[in-house]
């Protein structure tokens, strides 16, 4: 009776276990058929998608540079301002709210500080063309400090040696018009900078404002109407979202006018000086990459540009009856015919 009752018992242990072992491999095969969530990266811009679908591009291959690839190891959520920057503080709570795991922030200063007041955790990466130090995102570009980093293009900071070119194309010009955006931060900045280019190279500057595109009919009517010879459009990420617009309303001036990005001069524009927006954008998404790897912000510098390119449009520039001296041909990047 005894061995029958060890025999029972021995056996019920033993379905016990064979149950313990079905139910666990039950559970394990349940987990590896449930996929693992993708990381998530909201992107964050002030302007439309048409414009910057090859910055983007240039994104994603940064990502894929990384080991990343949007829809197979990561999913990224977009969100555009079409020009509209007071949406910007909306739409980066929205980002938020979907639990991203970086924050990318492009398109001016103002996606970038609208992130910024949003998080201090998310890690934010972003592509702006001013001074981060001077309007207030990092604390310096070497050790950024916080939950932010990204790219420089520096743009601003060329206005003067735009000037400089523009003259050299135009030797004649003694008025320049100057078109700038008031909302930029670095307007001010930008119209100092170009008042004391213009006083040491003894020419008169005619200053016209454009917040949006229904302003640049106007305000080139204006510099029109002063009779500017030449034309300096003031860096600024709404310009360049809109570059199609404006570019056929200076083509109406009839002057020779400078650009800071090359997207400006294969929309019909005649010069440009600055560095690659897709390269920086590249770089940007290189450094969510990292990011998602496990890198702290902290330890990214802010990435700066180390090299500027001239374009010019020489199908422009027959156009407007320029001769291009062969000093600054030599000197040119890229020629389009």
């Amino acid at each position: 009776m005894k061995k029958l009752m060890q025999r029972t018992t021995e056996h019920c242990g033993r379905r016990r276990l064979l149950a313990t072992a079905a139910i666990l491999g039950l559970a394990r095969s349940v987990q590896a058929q449930t996929p693992t969530p993708r990381p998530l990266i909201g992107f964050l811009n002030s302007s439309t998608p048409g414009p910057f679908a090859h910055l983007v591009d240039g994104f994603r291959r940064g990502l894929t540079e990384m080991g990343f690839a949007e829809k197979r190891n990561i999913d990224i959520e977009y969100r555009w301002a079409e020009g509209a920057y007071e949406r910007l503080p909306a739409l980066a709570a929205e980002l938020l709210q979907r639990n991203v795991s970086v924050l990318v922030a492009t398109g001016g200063e103002f996606p970038a500080l609208a992130a910024k007041r949003a998080t201090s955790t998310v890690p934010i990466v972003f592509a702006i063309g001013d001074d981060p130090v001077r309007v207030g995102l990092v604390e310096s570009l070497a050790r950024p400090g916080g939950n932010l980093t990204g790219v420089t293009q520096f743009t601003s900071q060329l206005e003067s040696k735009r000037l400089g070119l523009l003259i050299e194309v135009a030797p004649a010009a003694k008025m320049v018009g100057v078109l700038v955006n008031p909302r930029n931060v670095g307007a001010e900045g930008q119209i100092e900078e170009l008042t004391a280019a213009a006083r040491s190279r003894g020419l008169r500057l005619e200053i016209a404002r454009a917040e949006t595109a229904a302003d640049f009919e106007g305000a080139l009517g204006l510099l029109a109407r002063s009779g500017v010879q030449a034309l300096q459009v003031a860096a600024d990420p709404y310009f360049n979202s809109n570059r199609q617009q404006l570019i056929a309303q200076v083509s109406a001036l009839g002057v020779p006018a400078i650009y800071e990005f090359r997207e400006f001069i294969t929309a019909g524009g005649l010069m440009s000086y600055g560095n690659s927006l897709a390269e920086g954008y590249r770089q940007v998404g290189i450094y969510t990459g990292r990011i998602l790897r496990g890198v702290r912000t902290t330890d990214l510098p802010v990435l700066q540009p180390t090299r500027f390119e001239l374009v010019i449009n020489l199908g422009v520039a027959a156009r407007l009856g320029i001769a291009v001296p062969q000093a600054v041909l030599a000197r040119a990047d890229e020629l389009i015919e």
